[in-house]
This record gives structure tokens, C-alpha cells and sequence, in this order.
């Protein structure tokens, strides 16, 4: 690895804060929650949904299942990861992430996890991995094909979906794709923001959750997006965790989206023939 200083060396508090707290950047960041409320409201009452299932004893460690429709049989099953900054959200709100793929076939997961500042950046991923755990061990019980099972996460959650690539499983066959959407994969900079206060990150948890450096044990197809409106040392990283899949032996896209920024950019799910959704359609049907 480089010897060189970090890209964020030498950012006043203010540039430092809008490239890596992607609510400073979009200061009307609810709007696009509010935006896809309805639609979401309206999914959670159509579809067939078995929630809150434990996967642990913390009162996160929660999931939600949605059954696809169809033929009967193993089914492809995809787990998505939200964000938040690994501090906030609620996988009630990804309901619409679930309507197209159940749809298509594919058996849906959708996580909660621990959050900070309740727990470290360290039992959240820890968190993340134990879900798809659960799912691996689980899932044939709603029709579900453990063998086949993708990821997507946005944000934090592209960097808990990273974890679990880079988690040492027994036999991560399992894992058959990932889709990355607008990730934060190194942790570092975010004890320069605001949002630390929440987190508490050090610098030995930051490193240990460094995702852009640890190895990737998964070998499956990674697909990474970022919404080409966001800042671009944000952006930076989705190249970055892009070359260190490389470095790793995997053959990564990486896309930028130029209509899009950090928050909006979860829309995608909900058109049809959309780039991020057809990549998630494309890893969990191959």
C-alpha cells in the first residue's frame, strides 16, 4: 500500500465535514426518505412479510423476511443492508427495495443491526455478519436457496456488506454477488466529522474495520455505484474499495451515476431497468 498521506490530509474542519458527512453535503436529505415514504407505505401493505425475526439476543439484531412469488423451490435470495452511519434507520423503511425483487422471484432479507452509539463500530459489523449467518442457516425454511444468497447496502451499509466479504467464513461460496451503493469502506475520516460524536471511532477500531485493506475471502461479482453528485473524496472511495477488489483477484464494476446524490440515489430500486436494480436482478438470478 502507499506510504502517502491520507487524500484528506489538509482539509479545513469545513471541506473535511461536507466530503464526509453526506448530511452536510445534502442538507435536504430527509426529502428523499419523504419522497419514497408512499411508495414504501405501499409495499409494506402488499407484501408478504415475516418481521422482526431475531438473529440474536440484542434487541437490533432483527430482520425482515419477504417471500417471493412464483413456483415453488429454492429460490435466489438477496439481503439488502441500510444505511445511517452506522447510527441510525430502520430496515421498515427499505420495504420498497423488496417489492421488485420478491416480484422477480427472488426471496428478500431486509436487516436491522446495532447501532452506535450504543455499541462500537465493531458490534455493528459484527452484527451484519451474524445476520447473514442467520440467513445462510435459515432461509431454506421460506423457500430460500442458501447457496445462492447476494447482498446490496447503501452508505454504511455497502461498508457492512464489505464486511461480510472480508469475514473469514467457513466456505463463502455462499455469497454469489455484492452491489455497493455510495459506500464509505475506509472509516478513518470519519473521526475528523461530526458524526464521530456518535460513533466513537479510534483509531484501532477504524483500522480494524477498514474494509479497503482487509482481504476479501468471497469470490463473486461486485458491482459499485455512487451518485455523481456527491463530494468527490466520497466518491474516491468507491475507486478505491474498487482497486483493493483488484488487488484481491475479482474482476469489480464501478459506476458513477451522474443524476443522482448520496440520498436519492436509493430511487433506483424503484425503476424498472434502473442500473443498480438490474445489477442486483442480474448477480441474484445468475
Amino acid at each position: 500500500m502507499s506510504s502517502l498521506a491520507p487524500l484528506w490530509t489538509g482539509l479545513t474542519p469545513q471541506e473535511h465535514e461536507f466530503q464526509y458527512n453526506p448530511q452536510a453535503a445534502f442538507p435536504n436529505f430527509k426529502d428523499a426518505q419523504a419522497g419514497r415514504a408512499e411508495v414504501n407505505a405501499a409495499a409494506l401493505g402488499r407484501l408478504a412479510r415475516e418481521a422482526d425475526i431475531a438473529y440474536g439476543d440484542h434487541p437490533l439484531r432483527r430482520l425482515d423476511v419477504y417471500a417471493a412469488t412464483g413456483a415453488a423451490g429454492p429460490r435466489p435470495v438477496h439481503v439488502f443492508v441500510h444505511g445511517g452511519y452506522w447510527r441510525a434507520q430502520d430496515k421498515e423503511n427499505f420495504a420498497f427495495v423488496a417489492e421488485p425483487l420478491v416480484a422477480a422471484g427472488i426471496v428478500t432479507v431486509v436487516i436491522n443491526y446495532e447501532l452506535c452509539p450504543a455499541s462500537t463500530l465493531d458490534g455493528v459489523a459484527e452484527s451484519a455478519i451474524a445476520a447473514v449467518d442467520w440467513v445462510r442457516s435459515n432461509i431454506g425454511r421460506f423457500g430460500g436457496d442458501s447457496s445462492r444468497i447476494t447482498l446490496s447496502g447503501h452508505s454504511a451499509g455497502a461498508h457492512l456488506a464489505a464486511e461480510v466479504l472480508a469475514h473469514a467464513w467457513d466456505n463463502p461460496s455462499f455469497i454469489t454477488g455484492m452491489v455497493a451503493i455510495s459506500g464509505i469502506f475506509d472509516p478513518r475520516p470519519v473521526m475528523g466529522t461530526t458524526v464521530n460524536a456518535e460513533v466513537r471511532l479510534t483509531e484501532e477500531i477504524a483500522r480494524r474495520r477498514d474494509v479497503e485493506r482487509r482481504p476479501v475471502k468471497a469470490s463473486c461479482p461486485v458491482s459499485i455505484f455512487v451518485g455523481g453528485l456527491e463530494p468527490w473524496q466520497w466518491i474516491d472511495q468507491s475507486y478505491r474499495y474498487g482497486h483493493h477488489l483488484h488487488r484481491s483477484g475479482l474482476n469489480p464494476e464501478v459506476h458513477v451515476l451522474p443524476r443522482w446524490g448520496h440520498f436519492d440515489i436509493l430511487s433506483e430500486y424503484m425503476e424498472a431497468g434502473s442500473p443498480i436494480l438490474n445489477a442486483v436482478m442480474r448477480q441474484a438470478k445468475a
